[in-house]
Order: C-alpha cells, then sequence, then structure tokens
C-alpha cells in the first residue's frame, strides 16, 4: 500500500501540471465530495475537530463544514503538485497581498536574534513557507520521516526545491542542536505546532477542551533568545491570506508552558475564523486520544 502511495504521490508531481487546471480543480473537488460521503475513520475524526471549533453548527452545517474542509484539503494538495512548476515570483506576489501584521516579522528579522515560526496545519503552509523564502531567505524546518523512504525523499526534494532547509524527526540524528545553531547564527526555523508527534507536549486549553500541543517551538525561543512568532494560514476564492502575530513572550524556560498556551491561542483566532482550512484529520483533544486507543486496543 505505502508503495502505491508513492507512485500516486510521483504520478502527481509528473503529471498534473500537463492537465487543464479547470479539469483539475473539478476533479480535485469531486474527489473531496466523494469523501466526505463515503466517510471512514479521518472524514469521522476531522467531523469530529470541527464540532469542537463550531459547537453551535446545526448537523447541516457540520455536514458542509466537513465538504468545504475535505475541499480545502483537496486544495492543498492540488497546489501541493502543481507548485514546483509554476512561476514563484507571481504565486508570492499574490501570497503576500493578503499578509497581515508583516511588521511583527520585519521587527523580528530585523532584531537578528533568529526567529521561531509556529504554524497550524490551516490553509496552504507550503505557499507561506515559499513567500518567506523570498521575503527573508531559507529557513530550517523539521518533517516527520515517511514510510516507504522514496516517497520521504520525494517530499525533501519538492520542498528543498522551494528553497527550505529540510531536517527529519528521526533517523539523522537528534534534530536540536542544528535548530538551535541556525537560530544562534540569527537564522529562522518555520514548525507546524499544533499536533504533538512526538507524545512529550504540553496540555493546553483549545476551543474548551483540554488537548496537547509540541513545547518545542517555545523551547527553542527560550534556549536562544530567538522571537516566537505565530503565522495563520488560510485560503481565499482567488488566492491565500495569512495572519502573522504579536509576538509570544518567552523570557526564559520557564515561561515556556504559558508561551505554547498563547501559540494555541492565537491558532484558535485563526481557526475559528477559518474552520474550512483547518486540515486536523488526527485527534488532538486528550478525549478522542482516549477513544482512539480503546479502539486501537481493541
Amino acid at each position: 500500500m505505502s508503495r502505491l502511495a508513492d507512485l500516486g504521490y510521483a504520478a502527481g508531481w509528473r503529471l498534473l501540471r500537463f492537465a487543464p487546471g479547470d479539469l483539475t480543480t473539478r476533479a480535485f473537488r469531486a474527489a473531496a465530495d466523494l469523501a466526505a460521503h463515503r466517510g471512514g475513520p479521518g472524514i469521522s475524526q476531522l467531523r469530529r475537530n470541527l464540532t469542537r471549533v463550531v459547537p453551535d453548527a446545526s448537523l447541516a452545517e457540520l455536514d458542509a463544514l466537513v465538504r468545504d474542509g475535505l475541499r480545502s484539503y483537496a486544495r492543498y494538495w492540488q497546489e501541493v503538485f502543481l507548485l514546483p512548476w509554476a512561476d514563484h515570483a507571481a504565486v508570492v506576489d499574490r501570497f503576500d497581498s493578503g499578509v497581515q501584521g508583516r511588521e511583527h516579522l520585519h521587527h523580528a528579522v530585523s532584531a537578528g536574534r533568529g526567529a521561531v515560526v509556529v504554524l497550524p496545519h490551516s490553509g496552504n503552509w507550503d505557499m507561506a513557507g515559499l513567500w518567506w523564502v523570498h521575503q527573508h531567505g531559507s529557513f530550517s524546518t523539521v518533517v516527520e520521516r515517511l514510510a516507504p523512504e522514496e516517497l520521504y525523499q520525494r517530499f525533501v526534494r519538492y520542498r528543498a526545491s522551494l528553497g527550505f532547509d529540510i531536517i527529519p524527526l528521526t533517523g539523522a540524528g537528534n534534530p536540536i542542536p542544528r535548530l538551535l545553531r541556525r537560530l544562534r547564527a540569527g537564522g529562522v526555523v518555520c514548525l507546524l505546532g499544533d499536533r504533538d508527534i512526538t507524545g512529550t507536549g504540553t496540555v493546553v486549553e483549545f476551543f474548551g477542551g483540554a488537548a496537547r500541543m509540541p513545547l518545542g517551538p517555545a523551547r527553542l525561543a527560550a534556549a536562544t533568545g530567538a522571537t516566537l512568532l505565530v503565522i495563520g494560514c488560510w485560503f481565499t476564492p482567488k488566492g491565500w491570506g495569512a495572519r502573522i502575530h504579536p509576538p509570544v513572550p518567552v523570557p526564559d524556560r520557564a515561561a515556556v508552558r504559558q508561551a505554547t498556551q498563547t501559540v494555541a491561542d492565537y491558532f484558535a483566532l485563526d481557526i475559528a475564523a477559518h474552520p474550512q482550512d483547518w486540515h486536523m484529520l488526527q485527534p488532538l483533544w486528550l478525549d478522542d486520544m482516549s477513544v482512539t486507543s480503546v479502539r486501537e486496543a481493541g
């Protein structure tokens, strides 16, 4: 199955650029609608997650939100397959027109202490990264190692082609020293921070429930004096939107947990405003993790 997935991704990157744009968009939207109709574990989890974000939604409204969420996720993958072949200067210019709060970014970069930028799985975070590269140069980011290895290497080549410095989470030693060196040299580290992959994060209050999020971004900022910034991303009908929030204070290690809560609060602001663009198909809240563990045990 993993080999088939690798072949599918390879075909997407090689062939999709030759297909008519309107036809491709309709095909990805149709696939999203079919997935919403059929359901499955990931779709059910997305529905539970969105129920927490929009607790007052009716059943019909929630059905529409799940459908729109899957359409948004399909749009993300369509853009992933096409981005290597796009006119980067043109798409960066379009992205730039939708950025709010850029003064926080400029202050952080001009301070020269490095910056830790943390984002949720919303909109197209690869586009945000490409925009950053064109604005301020390359940055380092940590990625989960996928199986098979060929698929992981495809994603490494894809993101490296956008100008990202890719550091594997596992299989190449501890990534932390490399991140620290980057920050202490005044560089930038970008991380996705709404899902605790390693299981070593902290519990935060998130949309009225207890969820677990990683401490890594705040710890890196505390250890180096780098500025901690949160960026929210979403789609617009003809482009993208993004908001750079004010810096999150992390004066020392004692402030790391509170800083992580502030990151979660900023995430919540943007996710609440654009819930259909939050691509979270995995359990995030502790209650859902307990249910998942019971199902797996059974």
